[in-house]
């Protein structure tokens, strides 16, 4: 698990600079209105829009904006339909992509994803081609200059983490889909405060790139989450220990 944790390291980096933009609250109200037109406004009865609201809170959403986003997905404020799409494909050296998308336009987001790609050495592929690789999970993290991995480790277990594990300043907690909010209650209970919690396809599998491909891999993927259409970017790279993702490759 260690080149996930950099990886979702390296990712959380990039999410605290796009929240600066706004770009991650758009998308995340994205989220909240779909899964309220979805299923329904109440956050107890909707998993989906209960991991969306652990979302919006861990990037410190005002909660007005949270009830706008609900309201705006059950009918009680204007908004706009988004339809959900998945594209899956390749990028540098190979390593597999599985983008998630919300979008009120089809056709500009296929043909923006499609151009992304193309430009920067990777291809769309077909509707199952590398999803076969992937289970969805749930994913917990915290700051382990706050709590260590000791802490954490028996409390998520006995509610029903299935692993724990650390790389650097990340402590990650994984679970089953079933599990996820059973263990993120469980840890907030116990006095834990996440840093995220949200659903993500994991590899069952990874590649490992040079370093000068992972970067290529990575520029990738930035410039796919910068499409305010994407709403999430799964690969299965594991990034090398001796990466640098500030270096010139």
């Amino acid at each position: 698990m260690s080149g996930h944790s950099k990886w979702s390291s390296i990712k959380h980096k990039k999410g605290a600079a796009d929240a600066k933009r706004g770009k991650i609250f758009t998308k995340i109200i994205k989220e909240i209105s779909v899964a309220a037109r979805l299923g329904g406004g109440d956050i107890d009865a909707n998993p989906r829009l209960r991991t969306a609201i652990l979302k919006a809170k861990s990037v410190n959403m005002p909660k007005d904006n949270m009830d706008r986003a609900i309201k705006k997905g059950t009918g009680d404020l204007e908004g706009v339909d988004y339809i959900e799409l998945v594209y899956e494909g390749y990028g540098p050296g190979g390593v597999a992509l599985i983008i998630e998308t919300l979008t009120d336009n089809k056709n500009r987001t296929a043909a923006d994803i499609r151009s992304t790609l193309a430009k920067n050495g990777g291809n769309l592929g077909e509707t199952g081609s590398v999803s076969y690789l992937f289970n969805r999970k749930g994913l917990i993290t915290f700051d382990s200059t706050k709590y260590s991995e000791e802490d954490i480790f028996e409390p998520a277990l006995e509610a029903g983490a299935d692993d724990v594990s650390t790389e650097g300043e990340t402590i990650e907690v994984l679970t089953s889909s079933d599990d996820f909010h059973a263990v993120v209650d469980a840890l907030e209970s116990a006095g834990f405060e996440n840093s995220t919690a949200e659903m993500q396809l994991i590899p069952e599998a990874t590649i490992t790139l040079t370093n000068a491909k992972t970067a290529k891999a990575l520029s990738l993927i930035e410039k796919i989450e910068d499409n305010d259409d994407v709403q999430n970017v799964s690969t299965n790279l594991d990034i090398p220990e001796d990466f640098d993702p500030d270096a010139e490759y």
